[in-house]
């Protein structure tokens, strides 16, 4: 018998720390006027006093197990989406599996920048087609702030912390699986673009070497253009393969990256404004946990919900997904 997975839970969890551009703008040569041109941010929330990447993710994943009406020794999965671990290794899905008490479930981190959380659920939903896994949780957690060099305005005053995910059970019926197609991409040739937590091989053996991690860069000219011209191309070519328009989706959930390159992919799909739901005014730019904590947010879908995360790697990646 074939299986399928569909979604039976969305949650999201921000931190209670709420820093506004005002307090930014006390760091760095910036203003809450030119945050909010540039980027349409208000507010981030930051995680304080200890509150790591793990915590974030066992909020959001007792949310989904509580909605869904489960134990939490029936989850046979956890994926965690982050770019901001806890550390290189144990990862911060093993760490989750055990504050969670979920004692059956495999887990493990994948790391794909601000697509995480579409690579995420693609390669779930080819876990729970293998029919081994009944109940899966895939979250996207990120601690931005402890990664951010907060004398670089240019990248510091757009991100936020945050996470999100959703619980998926194993379903038979192939009219309730919630992955109704994808395509997933990956240019190497722009590593460069953006990269975080490089560590430096040695280049002696001493006493004091110890290793030291860079904080966030990105190169912010090149992630627009990549955003606003490559990956409308993609939105695009999914929609065109499954013979959908703008007015056949019920929301087009884009990385909450800023909230100006959301009005440039809309304006370059043709498809409403009113279409793409966004946070990112409130939470900033939560690298991979923005599109699951938007997709919390949607009270309903009755038609499909299209899903488009990119990010370094340069990672981009589209789903259409029915709730």
């Amino acid at each position: 018998m074939e299986t399928f997975a569909k979604i039976t839970a969305t949650a999201g969890y921000v931190p209670d720390r709420i820093v506004a551009n005002e307090e930014l703008a006390e760091l760095m040569d910036t203003s809450d006027d030119w945050i909010v041109a540039h980027t349409g941010i208000h507010t981030r929330h930051y995680a304080m006093n200890q509150e790591n990447t793990s915590d974030l993710s066992v909020q959001v994943g007792q949310k989904l197990i509580e909605q869904a009406g489960i134990d939490a020794e029936e989850i046979d999965l956890i994926i965690i989406s982050t770019i901001t671990p806890d550390s290189l290794t144990p990862s911060t899905a093993a760490i989750v599996q055990g504050k969670l008490h979920a004692k059956n479930a495999m887990a493990f981190d994948l790391s794909a920048a601000c697509a995480g959380f579409v690579y995420a659920m693609s390669v779930a939903d080819k876990m729970m087609r293998s029919g081994l896994y009944r109940h899966a949780i895939v979250i996207s957690a990120e601690v931005n702030s402890k990664m951010m060099d907060f004398t670089d305005r240019t990248s510091t005053v757009f991100f936020g912390d945050g996470a999100g995910g959703a619980l998926l059970s194993q379903t038979d019926d192939a009219a309730q699986e919630f992955l109704i197609d994808e395509k997933i991409e990956t240019d190497g040739t722009g590593a460069t673009t953006i990269h975080s937590g490089r560590v430096n091989p040695i280049t002696h053996i001493s006493a004091d070497n110890f290793p030291v991690t860079d904080a966030f860069y990105q190169d912010g000219r090149s992630v627009f253009e990549f955003a606003t011209q490559t990956v409308p191309v993609q939105m695009r070519e999914l929609l065109s393969k499954n013979h959908l328009s703008g007015n056949d989706l019920e929301a087009v959930i884009c990385h909450q990256a800023n909230l100006r390159i959301i009005e440039k992919i809309s304006d370059t799909l043709g498809v409403d404004m009113g279409k793409f739901p966004h946070t990112v005014e409130r939470f900033g730019n939560t690298s991979s946990a923005g599109i699951p904590l938007t997709l919390s947010t949607l009270e309903h879908a009755d038609k499909p919900v299209l899903l488009t995360g990119f990010g370094a790697g340069l990672a981009y990646g589209s789903i259409l997904i029915r709730m």
